[in-house]
Parts: structure tokens; C-alpha cells; sequence
């Protein structure tokens, strides 16, 4: 039984997503990023809007369920960094 280039495409979606989280926290906890960074945020948003297709895909709904969780906590870490910096 084959893949179909749809299951492909989601299970690359997927290793994506989870490659592009490990670099933000594995960059962060070694201090090379901060946590109020655009680029730390935007790869924890990218990354868990990338794991939640997958994961909806699986039928994997706790994981989704974390991962929609995830890139709200993004969202608003962005829009606090872009509002700080609107405010000076």
C-alpha cells in the first residue's frame, strides 16, 4: 500500500512543523534567540499551524488540540512584540 502524494505532502507538513518547533525551543534554551522574538514566534506559529494539519489528518485531536493552543499563544506573543513596538 502506497502513499498518495496528499499523505506525502501532510506527512512532510508534519516533520516540518515539528523541525521548525524543536529549532525554536533548541534555540531559545540555548540563548541564541529570544522568546519575545518575531523569529522565535513565527517558528512556533508556522510549526504548530504545520503540526495541527497533520495531526487533524491522523484524527490525533489531543495533539491538535495542543498545537491550536500553541499558535494561539504565538499570535498574542506577536501581537504584544508589535505592539511594543508601536509604543515607542
Amino acid at each position: 500500500m502506497g502513499n498518495t502524494p496528499y499523505e506525502v505532502f501532510i506527512n512532510v507538513i508534519g516533520w516540518l512543523g515539528s523541525l521548525e518547533v524543536l529549532v525554536a525551543y533548541g534555540l531559545n534554551s540555548v540563548g541564541k534567540i529570544a522568546a519575545k522574538s518575531v523569529v522565535y514566534q513565527i517558528l512556533n506559529f508556522t510549526g504548530s499551524v504545520f503540526l495541527i494539519i497533520n495531526t487533524i489528518f491522523y484524527h490525533a485531536f489531543p495533539s491538535a488540540f495542543l498545537n491550536v493552543a500553541w499558535a494561539a499563544i504565538a499570535i498574542i506573543a506577536m501581537s504584544q512584540i508589535f505592539s511594543s513596538r508601536n509604543h515607542k
